[in-house]
């Protein structure tokens, strides 16, 4: 018997699975899949020689995490390391005109007060607010909810600020991105620099705490920058695999788990036993860890046996917009037509609020926007070994693609309604024709693209329902205490021994791995 079966071989799985092995655990992880790593896979989606990440790519998230500052030691004796750049991000707007962001406080003020007179000040101001409440934010944004830890952290705020004062803070944190930006900073450069990066919590300018989320952003991507995994994000779920199996852990793949097993109910108690495989296999387990999606577990898992309200709940949740990958093999280099973007992580190619509103309405209301948001990595520029020696590669996230298509904001590509073949290259297309407009002959630099739908991300990943890569919709009433449920309680199911991680559940998504670091140190880790 195992002390703990994992499904799922996500981040969550990996950090969960990697902490319960090394406190003497007997781990055992079950992937589906034949390879490990949830969204972080890399391999040569366009040419040999190019490794391209095809859905995760950044490890900020990773690297700011209680998870890293635990194992970053171990990971690092079995081949993890990351790479930086000094530019964590920029954005490049239409008429040619942008900002850059640097790890460095001090250079971005400065920078900032020449866009905007007071703007590199307010800068300031936002990211050492976030510095200041970072115990508490942190607590709030990563741990358990419901503890004595956090209702201890509560306390000591209601102490130092008064009543008032905590419910003051709770208010300004739950300002959308819109009221923030609009009202702290002039210059329109600025506002573009940030407005995009809302999108990638799951939430739009509109949305309540998106302003927060964006300073939190801010805040973090100027003090770790916008690091990659040297060789591939794959190469995280690899160094994951060796430490696990290190451990004396045991790691599975290309095992469908098709039902988790429960004793036969004793009064009101009833306890998982263990899972049972698709081909028939079972396997008894002490606990069971499941990092699947809410539809996964009461509609699949356990079905049978699940109460109605959790199957009822279960099919209720929201699941949010969906994702869109494009990936080049470049013959060279590319040329920015904007000075300054030679060695930046990640641009975003936007106007601003108004744009990334209009691109996440049209995709929210199953429509292929007319301009998309566009995130643009240069993983060649933080690690070349990812191509050969005088290539590149670009890394393009869109992450306002609908998740059904219901029509074409520009009513230029007819579609039935699927995410076919001949819909994903027309919008890549329009994607490329925005890029292009950007860099020196970038037709003649094209060597090969590749690109995903979020219906072929979909099929990569079945946690990725119809192309979502946050695990559900991350609006404030699937977060914080009420994820994936209203009812929700730190990951807890109302089996004892079966618990619930992944993006679905608090903290959300990304790849910090919160609460598979969570559960397992409440199982003991």
């Amino acid at each position: 018997m195992a002390d703990l079966v994992i499904i799922g071989s996500g981040i969550n799985a990996l950090v969960a699975g990697a902490l319960l092995s090394r406190s003497g655990k007997k781990v055992l992880l079950l992937e589906r899949e034949d390879r490990i790593g949830g969204c972080m896979m890399t391999h040569a989606a366009t040419l040999p020689g190019f490794d391209h990440d095809v859905m995760a790519a950044t490890f900020v998230l990773f690297l700011t995490s209680p998870a890293y500052a635990e194992l970053a030691e171990d990971l690092g004796k079995h081949g993890f390391e990351l790479c930086h750049t000094a530019h964590p991000t920029a954005v490049l707007r239409p008429c040619g005109r942008g900002a850059r962001l640097t790890t460095d406080r001090t250079a971005n003020i400065a920078a900032f007060n020449t866009l905007a007179v007071g703007d590199g000040d307010q800068h300031g101001v936002d990211v050492t607010g976030i510095e200041a409440d970072a115990p508490f934010l942190f607590a709030l944004l990563g741990g358990d909810l419901w503890s004595w830890a956090t209702a201890r952290l509560l306390l000591g705020q209601i102490r130092k600020r008064g009543l008032n004062g905590l419910k003051s803070w709770i208010g300004t944190a739950l300002r959308p991105a819109r009221s923030w930006l609009e009202t702290s900073y002039s210059s329109p450069d600025i506002q573009a620099l940030w407005a995009p990066w809302v999108l990638h919590t799951g939430l739009t300018p509109e949305s309540s705490y998106s302003g927060q989320m964006g300073k939190v952003i801010a805040f973090a991507l100027e003090a770790a920058g916008a690091p990659i995994v040297k060789g591939g994000a794959g190469e995280a779920a690899l160094a994951f695999r060796r430490l696990i199996e290190a451990n004396g852990g045991e790691i599975r793949t290309g095992v469908d788990v098709a039902k988790i097993t429960l004793s036969e109910p004793n009064g009101k108690t009833q306890r998982v036993t263990g899972v049972k495989t698709a081909s028939g296999e079972i396997i008894p387990a002490k606990h069971v860890l499941a990092s699947v999606t809410p539809s996964q577990l009461y509609n699949r898992l356990i079905t049978d046996d699940a109460p109605q309200e959790q199957i009822a709940q279960a099919q209720q949740y929201r699941h949010g917009r969906g994702n869109f990958q494009l990936h080049y093999a470049l013959d060279a280099v590319p040329e920015w037509l904007a000075e300054g973007l030679e060695d930046v992580a990640l641009i975003h190619l936007s106007d601003g609020i108004d744009a990334v509103s209009k691109s996440a309405n049209e995709a929210e209301r199953g429509m292929l926007p007319e301009t998309p948001t566009i995130c643009v990595g240069q993983p060649h520029r933080l690690d070349p070994s990812r191509c050969p020696e005088g290539k590149a590669i670009l890394w393009l996230q869109i992450p306002d693609a609908p998740r059904q298509i219901k029509g074409d904001a520009a009513d230029q590509i007819a579609t039935d309604g699927s995410w076919d073949e001949a819909t994903r290259e027309a919008f890549a297309d329009r994607i490329e024709d925005i890029l292009a407009r950007h860099i020196k002959g970038f037709d003649k630099i094209k060597l090969a693209r590749t690109a995903y739908s979020p219906a072929d991300l979909a099929a990569l990943n079945m946690n990725l329902v119809g192309g979502d890569p946050y695990g559900g919709a991350c609006t404030l009433d699937q977060f914080f205490t009420f994820r994936p449920f209203s009812s929700s309680r730190n990951g807890s199911t109302l089996f004892r021994n079966l618990h619930h991680i992944g993006a679905s559940t608090h903290p959300g998504p990304g790849l910090g791995g919160g609460s598979g670091f969570n559960t397992a140190k409440r199982l003991g880790a």
